[in-house]
């Protein structure tokens, strides 16, 4: 066998070598799935908002639409993993997922899922000391809310809410 064709054969067999290795990897990968319905859902929650820091002394909140895209990018992420978490499989925390999008300053996010309604959801993190706390920082006066339905044909939802200065 000519050097060039012995090159070429390892060139190849370290080729198929790499392909195979990788191969296993790829089928690691976790399934993403198209999450179901899913909407913003601001404009419908200002009430909400106004009535939870109103009873606090608190001024209200605007619905934002870069918030509100945000918060349906996380609720449509975490329907189409079945996971609910502040950081995606991959590692974006919630502080680099803000300011991917444009978020500065003071931010928070509240995450929920379940078979609840906007008025469910608001009671529940009420309910809960660290997210009532972000619902009711002075600091914050803008918001963007969504929902995404799971994909197992449930009326579970993800929501996502994402308040900011």
């Amino acid at each position: 066998m000519s050097e060039k064709n012995s090159h070429l054969s390892r060139r190849n067999f370290l080729g198929f070598a790499a392909a195979a290795a990788i191969m296993p990897l790829a089928a690691c990968q976790t399934v993403t799935r198209t999450p179901g319905k899913s909407a913003g859902a601001s404009t419908s929650a200002v009430s909400n908002m106004q009535a939870i820091r109103s009873a606090s002394g608190l001024g209200g909140l605007t619905p934002d639409s870069t918030l509100e895209r945000a918060a349906l990018q996380q609720a449509g992420y975490m329907a189409s993993t079945g996971r609910m978490s502040h950081t995606t499989l991959w590692g974006r925390s919630f502080a680099a997922r803000a300011k991917g999008n444009g978020i500065h300053g003071a931010a928070a996010e509240n995450i929920a899922r379940g078979r609840m309604d906007m008025n469910q959801v608001f009671a529940s993190w009420m309910a809960s000391p660290p997210h009532r706390r972000n619902m009711l920082d002075p600091r914050f006066t803008r918001f963007g809310l969504a929902y995404a339905e799971s994909t197992n044909g449930s009326t579970e939802r993800y929501w996502s809410l994402l308040l900011a200065s």
